[in-house]
C-alpha cells in the first residue's frame, strides 16, 4: 500500500493503515524527499523517491530506522546489518554534537579543555544512564568522555591558526 494524497504523503495514516492492512507501508516521497526521514519515524515499511531523491531516501532509511525502528534480526547477516544502521545514526548524531561542542567553545569564556565542566559531564551521564540502563554509569563515562575529548580536538583543530 502507498499512501500519498496530492503529491504529499499524509504520514499520520501510516500506522493505522498498517494495522487495517496487515500489509507493509510504504511512502511516496518523490514529490519532497526531505519528509523521508518523518515518514521512516512514522513507520513506514519503505520509500517510493524518484532518482533526486533516492540517495536522501535511502540515508534516512538507514539513520532514522537504525535510531527508530526496533528490529529482531535472526540470523548473523541481519544482526550486522541492524548494528550498520545503528552506527550511521550515531555517526550521524556524533557529528551534530561535535557541531554543537564547537559552538559552546566559541561561546563560553574559558574554551578547550581548560572549561571542562566536571560536575556536568556527571551530571550528563547520570541522565543518560536512565536511558541505558545496562550500560549505566560506570559503562557510559569512559564513552561520552572519549566523545568529549574528541570534540574539544576537533574545536582545537577547527580554531587553530
Amino acid at each position: 500500500m502507498i499512501l500519498c494524497e496530492g503529491g504529499r504523503p499524509d504520514l499520520g495514516l501510516v500506522r493505522a493503515a498498517r494495522t487495517a492492512s496487515g500489509r507493509p507501508v510504504l511512502v511516496d516521497v518523490t514529490g519532497d524527499p526531505e519528509l523521508a526521514a518523518a515518514a521512516v519515524a512514522a513507520g513506514a515499511d519503505g520509500l517510493v523517491a524518484g532518482p533526486e531523491g533516492r540517495a536522501l531516501a535511502e540515508e534516512a532509511v538507514t539513520v532514522a530506522g537504525g535510531l527508530l525502528r526496533p528490529e529482531s534480526p535472526a540470523t548473523l547477516p541481519e544482526c550486522r546489518a541492524a548494528i550498520d544502521r545503528v552506527d550511521a545514526a550515531l555517526a550521524a548524531l556524533l557529528e551534530r554534537r561535535v557541531e554543537l561542542a564547537g559552538t559552546v567553545q566559541r561561546i563560553k569564556p574559558v574554551g578547550g579543555f581548560a572549561g571542562r565542566d566536571m560536575d556536568r559531564e556527571r551530571a550528563l551521564v547520570a541522565r543518560m544512564a536512565k536511558r541505558a540502563p545496562s550500560l549505566g554509569e560506570p559503562g557510559l563515562a569512559p564513552i561520552m568522555n572519549a566523545v568529549i575529548e574528541a570534540g574539544l580536538h576537533l574545536a582545537e583543530r577547527r580554531t587553530a591558526p
